[in-house]
């Protein structure tokens, strides 16, 4: 048992190594870095045509902080639609901060990811 514990807390203290807990205001410097990010989605949108949702948090589009992106094959795997659970409410994300045409994003691959706060 004695050993158990230390190789809990490694284990434990590898996880909360790869993501940090960023504001929102930080994102555009955090670029390529895995974080975790607790804003509200101010607009989402499932766009059905090419099957993505896209979530803007911090602020409004066009001038969102952040976007969410939810690619078809992976929005089957939530039991609910995205666009209507999180739009207006306080989320908490964890993921990789990429560019998109000049905007940073956080493609979200797994419902884990986003929760709400």
């Amino acid at each position: 048992m004695k050993k158990i514990i230390p190789i809990f807390l490694f284990l434990f203290s590898l996880k909360s190594l790869g993501q940090q807990r960023i504001p929102s205001a930080e994102i555009s410097s955090h670029m390529g870095d895995s974080v975790t990010i607790c804003d509200k989605v101010y607009g989402a949108r499932y766009l059905e045509r090419i099957s993505l949702t896209m979530m803007n948090v911090g602020k409004e589009f066009p001038n969102q902080l952040l976007t969410l992106v939810i690619k078809g094959a992976d929005r089957s795997k939530f039991n609910f639609k995205p666009e209507d659970v999180f739009a207006g409410r306080r989320v908490c994300v964890t993921g990789r901060i990429t560019e998109y045409a000049g905007k940073p994003q956080i493609v979200i691959t797994e419902p884990r990811q986003i929760k709400l706060e």
